[in-house]
């Protein structure tokens, strides 16, 4: 998985693909840029071939030998064995938006299989049924994306609000805020029993504002028929929240905004000076963080979203930065625990396209298959595979 691989993106489907035949697997932390190593048979070297994946066969004494230059303490790498290919959902919408989803692009490039499910199988408590899920580019809020000031004629939007309305009320709820709180509560408790959760762009900042808005009311009638509650700000509750604390909600309803936890509003970097760099773990201590950032490369480029990057004044002091921009005090990348299980939510939009516009056409990842930004999306999708030590503090 160094300079050498060829198509970096496909061998974690190939990984994938070996767990789902019950192949023994190990990630090899920092070896070779975060090598994957499985026992031999014809049909896995012939899945290499189909797939385009650079492969190595080698003998058993040369693995043995490499088990033993990873597991020296003195060297900052590790083997960490994959148990199982995790049941996927992808929480996001069945119709048909003006936008893509990096998750599920390279979900489907790396062929990796995974349920799309959304507001309905949520409040019904589909959840448990799968062990990783990932939060489609959304706005749990109820504020549509705050697209309003823009998009408000045009027909995809005023579809939207009609077919959230629809499933508000067959659910059960008198607003889609009140929908979209319950669901965000349910992602909220799937991850305390033990679930993974992945979140980008507005899934992950809009998902801390709605549970710390869970007690009061902080949309404009635009959006759901009466007035926001003049104290909502007052009455945020952060220890409601995984990541965030203490951040200022944007309440007009004609900004693109929601709180002061995104920094796209007042960065001032420039793109060709646009990238962040992820942090150096130590793979026999930590390591969580150490495989969600194993890479080829340690600067990965940047790029913007809904919700670009995180201002770290607003992160609580348990969140684990994986990536920055330390000149910009900007947080790209972080990872927490919650109850039982783990979060990870990445900023930004496509790692391949860096101001996607709505109507654009989706990435090609063909042209990208080396991409490090895409490997930091499938670093969480193997993540809930492995067998991981406790980590130490």
């Amino acid at each position: 998985m160094d300079e050498a691989q060829k198509d970096h993106l496909k061998a974690y489907g190939i990984a994938y693909w070996a767990l789902q035949k019950n192949a023994e697997v190990s990630w090899l932390l920092n070896y070779r840029g975060g090598s994957f190593m499985t026992t031999y048979d014809q049909q896995t070297e012939n899945e290499c071939k189909i797939r385009g994946v650079s492969y190595e066969v080698i003998a058993d004494a040369r693995a043995t030998a490499i088990i033993a230059e990873i597991t020296d303490p003195s060297v900052n790498m590790d083997v960490v064995k994959l148990q199982k290919a995790p049941k996927m959902a992808v929480y996001s919408p069945k119709s048909k938006l003006p936008w893509d989803d990096a998750v599920t692009l390279v979900l489907k490039y790396a062929e990796i299989p995974y349920m799309v499910i959304y507001d309905e199988e949520v409040i019904k408590g589909e959840l448990p049924k799968y062990d990783w899920l990932h939060l489609h580019h959304e706005d749990f809020t109820g504020q549509y994306s705050k697209f309003y000031g823009t998009y408000r004629y045009a027909p995809w939007y005023v579809e939207d609000v009609r077919n959230q309305e629809a499933t508000a009320r067959k659910l059960g709820f008198t607003k889609v805020s009140k929908m979209k709180l319950a669901v965000a509560q349910h992602i909220r408790d799937f991850c305390a029993g033990g679930g993974f959760m992945f979140a980008m762009c507005s899934g992950t900042e809009t998902l801390d504002i709605a549970l710390a808005a869970g007690n009061t009311d902080i949309c404009e009638s635009i959006f759901d028929g009466d007035g926001a509650d003049p104290d909502a700000q007052a009455k945020l509750d952060f220890s409601q929240t995984f990541a965030f604390q203490k951040f200022t909600l944007d309440r007009s309803p004609y900004s693109h905004q929601f709180s002061s936890i995104d920094v796209t509003p007042t960065r001032q970097v420039d793109r060709s000076q646009d990238f962040f760099s992820l942090f150096d773990f130590s793979a026999k201590w930590d390591v969580v963080p150490s495989m969600l950032t194993q890479n080829h490369d340690k600067i990965i480029k940047g790029f913007m979203g809904l919700t670009t990057a995180f201002n770290k004044n607003y992160l609580k002091p348990d969140v684990t930065v994986m990536g920055e921009l330390k000149t910009a005090n900007e947080a790209r990348y972080l990872h927490g625990e919650y109850g039982k299980g783990q979060w990870t939510f990445y900023g930004g939009h496509d790692p391949e396209d860096y101001q996607h516009a709505i109507g654009d056409p989706p990435t090609d990842l063909k042209l990208h298959p080396n991409s490090p930004g895409y490997r930091l999306i499938l670093n969480n999708v193997l993540f809930p595979a492995a067998h991981k030590k406790k980590q130490k503090t």
